[in-house]
């Protein structure tokens, strides 16, 4: 009986300590959220009433300013910069708190600002245009130590733009008529540089691109898509349009590290994988370490027209790969299959099933110029071996695809072993 009423009178004493602790905790929050609020609150008073030092002095050397959209710098510099630019620009302005939310260090100030863009000072490098400006808006300051460290802030920068007449006001027929304008521009770049998404395969849709009629495969992959090459930098949009309606796109699979084929990856953060051969061209160049100086071997137009094109419209820039693929690996559904030659770790992805080959840069079914052709072995000028280029292809054609697709161009189908054949046997 004594021991268990040492163990009942030990199990209370620990819960009192825990008590007093979590109260302990509750009270040190409070007195930090008080603090934090009180600091904020003095802060606005001082924009307010434009003591502009006073604003400044509030801050921690190096604290960070951060208005989405409109400025991020750092204090005392920036932050006197920009909230001196404010206040010149707007003689009479005022600032008033309308509520505030406190947790910890940190307070969320709900504000509301108004004033007139008189001058003589800009605001954004606008020139003062005498309108009435109100706005209302958030900022998410931390503080500690008694001084602002961080300011996240939010503000309605197109409530702004409207009411200085930067923009059209909301409804009115000047802005439908920017709005149409606007939508047929969007149409006619869509239309030129890449189309619809199309099924054409169970589970599979491409998108094709230009310039070079890029391929981009779509896969479904347990509610989203993962996407097998990365086409050029200009399908950026149509890719992640398509991607977006089936699901999002979860990963990206590169067939090969060149620049035509890594286009859209850098733009999407998601996970991007390929080949081990392929890392250091993916992560790198591009492909432009193994390819003659200045494109050497191509005809003289199409030298000066590639390298424009690899800069200015293929190439999306260096990719972090997260993970690598080898012979044998699942990819929503396919098997990857390497296909070395045309980049040195290019792979391919096949489905048995209905024997569908997806197969980046293994041929192409149309020629330098952009025209159709039948299947025929990349360049050699942008092959890492050529020789190991026919023997890939040479091992695609005796898988008998029903269908073959490559990384440009339209699929080949029918006898699809022999036309490989041939391309792989073509000088």
């Amino acid at each position: 009986m004594p021991d268990q009423e040492s163990a009942s009178d030990a199990s209370t004493r620990v819960q009192e300590v825990a008590a007093n602790m979590q109260q302990a905790a509750a009270t040190r929050k409070r007195i930090s959220g008080s603090k934090a609020e009180s600091v904020a609150r003095r802060y606005f008073a001082a924009i307010d009433a434009h003591e502009l030092e006073t604003a400044v002095s509030l801050w921690a050397e190096g604290g960070r300013e951060h208005v989405r959209g409109q400025f991020d710098g750092s204090a005392p510099d920036g932050v006197r910069a920009f909230i001196g630019e404010m206040l010149d620009a707007m003689p009479d302005l005022r600032l008033e708190v309308l509520s505030t939310t406190t947790e910890g260090e940190r307070c969320g100030v709900q504000w509301r600002l108004s004033g007139t863009f008189a001058g003589p000072g800009r605001f954004a490098d606008v020139v003062p245009t005498g309108d009435r400006v109100e706005l209302e808006g958030l900022d998410l300051l931390t503080v500690r130590d008694g001084l602002i460290q961080a300011n996240d802030a939010f503000a309605n920068s197109m409530t702004f733009a409207r009411q200085i007449g930067l923009l059209p006001p909301q409804g009115s027929s000047a802005e439908q008529r920017m709005a149409q304008a606007f939508n047929a521009k969007t149409r006619l770049t869509a239309g030129l540089i890449a189309g619809e998404a199309k099924l054409v395969a169970e589970g599979v849709w491409v998108v094709q691109g230009q310039p070079g009629r890029c391929n981009v495969y779509l896969l479904e992959d347990d509610g989203g898509v993962t996407l097998f090459d990365a086409g050029a930098r200009t399908m950026t949009r149509a890719v992640a349009r398509a991607g977006a309606k089936l699901g999002g796109i979860r990963r990206v699979v590169l067939g090969h590290g060149h620049t035509d084929h890594r286009g859209v990856a850098a733009a999407l953060g998601v996970p991007v994988l390929c080949h081990p051969d392929e890392v250091a061209d993916a992560e790198g160049s591009g492909g432009f370490r193994y390819w003659p100086r200045g494109l050497e071997g191509l005809p003289a137009p199409l030298r000066v027209l590639h390298r424009l094109l690899h800069r200015y419209a293929w190439d999306g820039g260096p990719v972090t790969i997260a993970g690598t693929l080898r012979e044998g690996e699942a990819v929503a559904g396919f098997e990857v299959i390497e296909l070395p030659g045309h980049a040195p770790g290019q792979i391919g992805l096949w489905r048995a099933s209905d024997r569908l080959a997806l197969t980046s840069d293994c041929f192409y079914t149309l020629d330098m110029w952009g025209r159709d052709c039948p299947a025929r072995l990349p360049a050699s000028t942008y092959n890492f071996d050529t020789e190991q280029a026919r023997a890939s292809l040479r091992k695609l054609a005796a898988l008998e695809p029903a269908a073959a697709w490559p990384g440009h161009g339209h699929a080949v189908v029918g006898d699809v072993r022999g036309q490989l054949e041939r391309a792989a046997d073509a000088a």
